[in-house]
């Protein structure tokens, strides 16, 4: 899909070099299992199956799990006029656009294709921001869509999804064996084996994808701000939004954190404290800093 976001050569070859590991990975993740359980059609179904649920129902899993709906024009006015007229810039077809009932202040862009791509705002996000500031938002998600690092990233979270599924079925499936003695030992040999392999290969994806995830949010805050040429806007969204997910209960931040990579800004308290190579984001201030470079180079007044 050709739009007028400007193509980032850089973020599409850290895209296809991550897809590219991830690949090996999972041929030997398949390989592994394949020898350990004895039975490849029992691993490609599981694997397969899994595969094609992700991708297939990808979004309505996802709204299903933020409980969001799709919004129609005249149930949210603000909302679709905003993404009207960035998609009219940006010579792109507009997404569906959802909303979530929800106080935490974010938006994500999820869908296995530009075709099918879905917005989804948080109640809490549009009741916080002034519209440049939502712009500057919707802008950033926009170019997640365009630059198709969503679907890059739905692929690329199978892996991890499938090594953590299989992990803890093993586990449980261990703690609840019977038989003889003998079997049970083997059983048990077998499941630690299956489990040691699942952990490694969950810990290699999680990293590459989040190597992957902090580079697209740079990316996606460079494209979106150069879109509407407010990158001030985009900032001051940032940080209202960081500020107040920090005063958001912490038993709110944890059922929303399994979609952290997905987010604007990740659903962290103040009191979290993670290593870079952890994070699925960039430092809030690395990307103020990013948006006042490029402010300076737009020439923005302010």
């Amino acid at each position: 899909m050709r739009t007028r976001f400007r193509p980032d050569h850089q973020l599409t070859t850290r895209m296809l070099v991550t897809i590219f590991l991830l690949g090996l990975v999972y041929a030997a993740f398949i390989a592994a299992l394949v020898v350990l359980i004895k039975s490849i059609v029992v691993v490609v179904l599981i694997a397969g199956g899994l595969l094609f649920a992700q991708f297939w129902f990808s979004d309505r899993i996802a709204l299903y799990a933020m409980g969001a709906h799709i919004a129609t024009p005249e149930e949210e006015p603000r909302l679709h006029a905003i993404v009207d007229r960035l998609c009219a810039a940006a010579d792109m077809p507009k997404p569906r656009v959802a909303i979530a009932d929800m106080d935490l202040p974010n938006a994500f862009a999820t869908g296995r294709s530009t075709n099918r791509a879905v917005l989804c705002v948080s109640t809490g996000l549009m009741r916080r921001l002034e519209t440049e500031e939502l712009q500057g938002v919707l802008a950033h998600e926009l170019s997640h869509v365009a630059h198709r690092d969503v679907v890059v990233m739905t692929v690329a979270s199978f892996l991890g999804v499938l090594a953590g599924l299989i992990a803890r079925f093993a586990f449980y499936s261990s703690l609840f064996g019977g038989g003889r003695r003998d079997d049970r030992d083997n059983t048990f040999l077998l499941v630690l084996m299956v489990m040691a392999v699942s952990v490694v290969v969950y810990a290699i994806s999680f990293l590459l994808i989040r190597a992957l995830s902090r580079y697209r949010e740079l990316a996606a805050d460079r494209a979106g701000a150069i879109l509407t040429g407010r990158p001030s806007a985009l900032a001051s969204a940032l940080t209202k939004v960081s500020g107040d997910i920090a005063r958001i209960p912490t038993r709110d931040l944890r059922t929303a954190q399994a979609f952290n990579a997905f987010f604007f800004a990740p659903a962290l308290g103040s009191g979290v404290s993670l290593s870079s190579l952890l994070s699925t984001h960039p430092t809030l201030q690395r990307r103020l800093d990013q948006l006042a470079t490029l402010s300076t180079e737009l020439g923005e007044e302010v």
